[in-house]
């Protein structure tokens, strides 16, 4: 036994073929028509922003560009797949959160560290060089300047 399905109802574009008695050599679905008619103006409308002037070229290149978009949105769009449910889809996919590529801060920040000018010298370099010029750059260092002693915290003493 077969089952048939009801595919062949869905099948059936509901197309306008123009007036009677004088059809368009052409098919074209209702919702074609649909999209085809504001493309065209919005088109237009960009010729216009971009400086070209009004005339026969313009107007068939305009009708040629709306062609092209017209078949391109409409080739998306079906019985399963209406024009409302494309028109949802683009909307939410313009508008849905995306993942984040970019840092916004955190703990952590490049923005403190100091960079000089010169290279920093290894640690056994850097001793050799504060022994022969007299010490680090910037410090009153006065080289055989005996050290303060420590008092070894004699009893005897701590009542002085």
């Amino acid at each position: 036994m077969r089952i048939r399905t009801d595919d062949e109802v869905y099948r059936v574009d509901a197309v306008w073929l123009g007036p009677p008695k004088a059809t368009f050599p052409w098919r074209a679905r209702y919702v074609a028509w649909l999209i085809g008619i504001p493309t065209f103006f919005l088109v237009l409308g960009v010729e216009r922003w971009a400086g070209w002037s009004f005339g026969f070229f313009s107007t068939a290149w305009a009708f040629v560009a709306t062609i092209v978009i017209t078949r391109l949105l409409t080739a998306k769009i079906s019985h399963e797949r209406p024009l409302g449910a494309v028109v949802a889809m683009a909307g939410r996919e313009l508008n849905t959160p995306r993942v984040r590529t970019t840092g916004t801060g955190g703990a952590v920040s490049a923005s403190r560290v100091r960079v000089r000018a010169e290279r920093p010298l290894p640690k056994h370099r850097r001793r050799r060089q504060y022994q022969h010029h007299g010490g680090p750059p910037g410090a009153a260092f006065t080289q055989g300047a005996p050290r303060a002693r420590r008092s070894r915290g004699n009893p005897a003493r701590a009542g002085r």
